[in-house]
């Protein structure tokens, strides 16, 4: 069983490289974030003529996520148990989406950017991680053999290596000792990054800001990311970062990033 996410930054956009995805890596499962459009907006047709099922979540031209699979569909949930929202009053994103594949309990999960330390965005995404945190202890509480993935763009490198340059995020959100004490308090309930061991080292990034020509600069950050549930964790044979893929015109700033499952 093959999975990726990937923030594909617009499905309208990008759809017919979505469907090249499914096909070039055979995948069962894509998580997608930022679809950037309202659920009757989504171009579903493509994806269900290559034989998928789609489950999506979008409010407006921000933010969206989605399920796309061809091993099932089941049990869908928008949103996680107390997700917060954002602004004054409150409101809802959409940020999370949770399906079973094929067994496997995946979530596609796009977590707030923070914009800038001390900003109310940056609060909320605090918020937003620690409300994460307590629904996965509670899932695997509930069942410690559940095999569960939470993928997604995280937006949090959570080491130095995992950007092209500390010194130029220095003081800026993505890199605070805050938001990686949140990413970290994700793993310590039990999940483990599956990914870095198959695609270790500095310089191995899955995002590459469309300015200032990082991505032929090689100047990129890892922030996207898979954690399993330690039963799931311990069925995966290889990962990978299709780096190729933010390469030519049209191209998403995001890689994707791929798991592979073993019986």
């Amino acid at each position: 069983m093959r999975i990726a996410t990937w923030n594909v930054n617009s499905i309208r956009s990008r759809i017919d490289r979505v469907v090249d995805v499914l096909d070039r890596h055979d995948l069962d499962v894509l998580l997608l974030q930022e679809t950037k459009c309202r659920n009757d907006q989504f171009p579903e047709m493509p994806l269900q003529a290559a034989g998928y099922e789609v489950a999506m979540h979008g409010l407006n031209q921000w933010n969206g996520v989605a399920i796309v699979s061809r091993v099932g569909l089941d049990d869908v949930s928008v949103g996680f148990s107390g997700m917060p929202g954002y602004g004054e009053p409150p409101a809802a994103e959409a940020r999370a989406i949770g399906a079973t594949c094929g067994g496997v309990r995946v979530w596609s999960l796009y977590v707030p950017n923070g914009r800038e330390v001390g900003h109310a965005h940056y609060s909320y995404k605090l918020d937003w991680l620690a409300r994460l945190r307590d629904n996965a202890a509670g899932w695997l509480a509930e069942d410690t053999h559940a095999q569960i993935l939470l993928a997604g763009d995280w937006n949090i490198a959570p080491v130095d290596e995992d950007v092209w340059d500390i010194g130029f995020f220095d003081g800026k959100t993505h890199v605070t000792d805050a938001e990686r004490a949140a990413f970290r308090s994700v793993v310590d309930t039990g999940f483990a990054d599956v990914v870095r061991p198959f695609t270790p080292g500095p310089g191995t990034y899955t995002y590459w800001d469309y300015t200032q020509l990082r991505f032929p600069k090689k100047q990129g950050m890892r922030i996207d990311f898979a954690l399993a549930s330690p039963t799931l964790a311990a069925r995966v044979v290889d990962a990978s970062i299709d780096r190729e893929e933010r390469k030519g015109k049209g191209a998403s700033d995001h890689a994707p990033v791929v798991v592979t499952l073993g019986d």
